[in-house]
């Protein structure tokens, strides 16, 4: 896929970042009884809150008339806060989380479903949104509304190709064949990694994000169709987790920098900006940060590709977080008026760009955000192969047992096979205790 040379890329986005992002901020009241609309955001991004309070929010209370009271809270803190505030009967009206999260919100009982306000929208609205409204959606009703798409992809430097004597457009029909690309592309200095041929999120929850992106690829699946047991513990989810752990195991690895949280560092600390890395799996805003960075860095991303006996590939991907309705809010059409704003095709646009995020509108494509950026019109064609992963009641606990036992396994504490049994028990147990 094409590498874009020079852009006006804006801001980094957040929201698919691999691990939460620090607390930088809050404006407005914690909910409670106000003649405001009370609003709690999910994320601290700098751009995003000033995009929102100083443009966004505003033109919405002139448009209306209605005073709105944003909160905006880090991930790491957001869901104890709605606990202690649905505990305490003072939620806000609107909140926000990622799709993850959302099972678990209506199995409490503690969100509106939105079907008949989404029903009420233009038929021409709905299909335009479509594949983020999926992503928001329990049990095939709706209860989150994404503002946008995100996903991670592979992303390489096409320099380092050429100076391995390769042609510098990634040319590979599966990650087996990448592997061995990578073993070309890596520096090593004895038995250590100087720069990484194929660089893999490993820390957590980021290692459980890298995995679904493999096991995908091979053609398994984390959960039953039922979304009530693991479906993990296969030869697909054997050779997803046996490929992870080579690139970073044995006298063949790839891969460097095991365990830290480089996908959260600004463009200038990224590995392959620094050339600590020649290929390396990132969020979609942190690829386009590098040419904020270094408008001549040859950035490119590839295409999807297959893992052992599967035909397709995929990238962890799909609806981006987004906003829900208390069961508790004071004026349910209010609400709603609010999420509907923010949906609007010039909204819409607006805060997509402003965070450098996937547009959650399908027409976007046609727009000059999309068509006369590269590297987001290939963000955009991927879309199909996006998996997210799963929103089921239980999942948050589930994933973070998953990601504790990856780490063991990344460090040869477990054998892939042990590390495959343990989540396994783990993750069936959060399922069935989050079903009651």
């Amino acid at each position: 896929m094409d590498v874009l040379r020079s852009r006006r890329f804006r801001t980094a986005a957040a929201g698919l970042s691999l691990t939460a992002l620090a607390l930088t901020g809050c404006s407005g009241s914690q909910g409670g009884e106000s003649d405001a609309l009370t609003v709690w955001f999910p994320g601290t991004n700098p751009a995003e809150v000033e995009l929102m309070t100083d443009t966004i929010v505003p033109a919405f209370e002139e448009k209306t008339g209605v005073p709105v009271e944003v909160t905006y809270l880090d991930y790491a803190d957001l869901s104890t806060k709605l606990n202690a505030a649905f505990a305490a009967g003072n939620a806000p009206d609107i909140f926000g989380h990622g799709p993850a999260a959302v099972s678990d919100f209506v199995i409490n009982e503690r969100i509106e479903p939105l079907d008949d306000y989404v029903a009420a929208m233009p038929e021409s609205d709905q299909q335009d949104l479509a594949d983020a409204f999926t992503g928001g959606q329990v049990d095939g009703s709706q209860y989150l509304i994404p503002l946008s798409i995100q996903s991670a992809v592979l992303a390489y430097d096409r320099s380092d190709l050429r100076e391995a004597g390769l042609d510098d457009e990634l040319d590979v029909g599966s990650w087996e064949e990448l592997l061995e690309v990578a073993d070309r592309l890596t520096v090593r200095d004895g038995d250590r990694v100087d720069r990484a041929g194929l660089l893999l999120p490993s820390a957590s929850p980021g290692n459980q994000q890298t995995f679904l992106t493999l096991l995908a690829s091979a053609g398994g699946q984390l959960i039953s169709d039922d979304g009530q047991r693991s479906a993990f513990n296969t030869p697909e989810g054997l050779a997803a987790l046996e490929y992870f752990v080579d690139t970073y195991q044995g006298d063949s690895a790839v891969g460097n920098n095991l365990g830290a949280q480089w996908t959260d560092s600004p463009a200038t600390q990224q590995p392959l900006l620094l050339d600590q890395a020649a290929m390396a799996i990132m969020p979609t805003f942190r690829v386009s940060s590098l040419l904020d960075a270094d408008p001549e860095f040859e950035v490119a991303v590839a295409p999807p590709l297959p893992l052992g006996d599967s035909e397709e590939g995929r990238y962890l991907g799909g609806a981006g977080p987004g906003l829900m309705i208390s069961a508790d809010a004071r004026d349910k059409d209010l609400a709603w008026d609010f999420i509907e704003y923010l949906l609007t095709p010039e909204i819409s646009s607006q805060y997509v760009e402003g965070i450098g995020a996937i547009p959650a509108r399908k027409s976007a494509v046609d727009t000059p955000y999309v068509a006369d950026d590269p590297l987001m019109s290939d963000y955009v064609s991927l879309i199909p192969d996006y998996v997210p992963n799963p929103s089921v009641p239980g999942w948050i606990v589930a994933r973070d047992s998953m990601a504790a036992i990856l780490e063991q396994a990344l460090n040869a504490q477990l054998t892939p096979q042990e590390a495959l049994d343990q989540m396994q028990v783990e993750v069936d147990d959060a399922l069935a205790q989050a079903r009651g």
